[in-house]
């Protein structure tokens, strides 16, 4: 019998989940804005919702019908129905399609890839709220084009990587996204046209130090317990430490120690290798272009 390969994706997605909604009340794992507010773990709610707030303002005025691409826990759906929106949520993931089903129940659920998603309905808007960094670059605009109305639009919430951005496995970059200057050049000849563009990066940014004290906090009560161990259990320690070496490789155990024990993933670093950007976009004909 062939061993099953631990999904420690959706193992994360679980406890983050449940752990963000113990702390704030709601199942969002999106970054907050931070202007104004003190960064601490009881300010994480409101900068959740000064975020939600933003992205709304990109709404049109009445009521249309909107795929959330990639609608996480379904929060950000729930909210939208709140203010008589329809919509439906396409997302590949089974457990976050669950909580979407749970969170957002007057929402229509699809549980596949964006790139795979077929239908015959129409939309006013697509929306990517920190997910357009998973769909393939050359797919993602192109897909939203087949699925949108003639006056529909799209909005972009994500982030980018920058020219900084460096190849180098050995240090983990906070942050994510397609490479801002390969997502500029496919704007210049894709037939949408930029409505609005406002770069949140800093404004985001705090999100990060937050996140890396959290992990530091784990990382701290592990290595007591690893003493502890180490002091008075010798034997149960190394059965321990030779079961994690078997499940986890060198690399990722050194990627896991720079997480919890290291302070590499900071706010500053995060401005430095991405853009964040809130875009609004709208399909343009040739007439449009000429």
């Amino acid at each position: 019998m062939a061993k099953q390969k631990l999904d420690t994706q959706a193992i994360g997605l679980d406890a983050g989940l449940a752990f963000t909604k113990w702390l704030t009340g709601a199942e969002n794992l999106h970054y907050g804005l931070w202007t104004g507010l003190e960064v601490t773990a009881g300010n994480l709610r409101a900068a959740q919702d000064a975020y939600t707030d933003k992205l709304f303002k990109l709404l049109p005025d009445t009521p249309v019908r909107i795929l959330d691409i990639g609608g996480g826990a379904g929060e950000t759906a729930k909210k939208l129905l709140a203010l008589g929106h329809s919509v439906d949520i396409v997302v590949p993931s089974p457990f976050l399609a669950a909580r979407c089903r749970e969170n957002a129940p007057d929402a229509t659920v699809y549980e596949h890839k964006f790139e795979d998603f077929q239908t015959d309905q129409r939309f006013d808007l697509c929306l990517f709220s920190e997910s357009y960094q998973y769909i393939p670059l050359d797919q993602g605009l192109t897909k939203c084009l087949e699925l949108l109305t003639p006056e529909g639009h799209i909005i972009i919430s994500d982030c980018f990587r920058t020219q900084e951005y460096s190849v180098d496995k050995s240090q983990a970059k906070v942050g994510g996204g397609h490479r801002e200057w390969r997502f500029r050049e496919m704007l210049e000849t894709a037939p949408v046209g930029v409505i609005s563009e406002e770069d949140i990066t800093e404004a985001v940014a705090p999100s990060v130090d937050l996140e890396q004290a959290l992990f530091n906090v784990f990382g701290y009560a592990l290595t007591r317990v690893d003493q502890e161990l180490s002091a008075k259990r010798p034997k149960i320690r190394w059965m321990i430490n030779r079961v994690i070496r078997l499940m986890i490789n060198d690399r990722k155990r050194a990627r896991l120690d720079q997480r919890l024990n290291q302070k590499t993933r900071t706010a500053e670093n995060f401005i430095k290798y991405n853009r964040y950007v809130m875009m609004k976009l709208r399909p343009t004909s040739d007439a449009d272009q000429s």
